[in-house]
């Protein structure tokens, strides 16, 4: 009954053994995307609770620097 329900008789298929290896490597790599994903995520959401600071860090605050305005 078991032989009949997998549609074959006898050893396993090789085909359906690297179909099976390539979706095993598939969602190892699509966890390490959400992986990826939540932590670039936290630290947006982070970024977000505190947008003012996220802005300056950006700027460089150095006068000596700056070009003078053009008139």
């Amino acid at each position: 009954m078991a032989k009949a329900l997998l549609g074959y008789v006898g050893g396993s298929d090789p085909r359906l053994l690297a179909e099976m290896r390539r979706l095993q490597q598939r969602v190892q790599d699509l966890e390490s995307e959400l992986v990826r994903i939540q932590s670039e995520n936290d630290a947006l959401t982070a970024a977000a609770q505190h947008p003012a600071e996220s802005l300056l860090e950006g700027i460089d605050l150095d006068v000596h620097q700056a070009e003078p305005a053009l008139t």
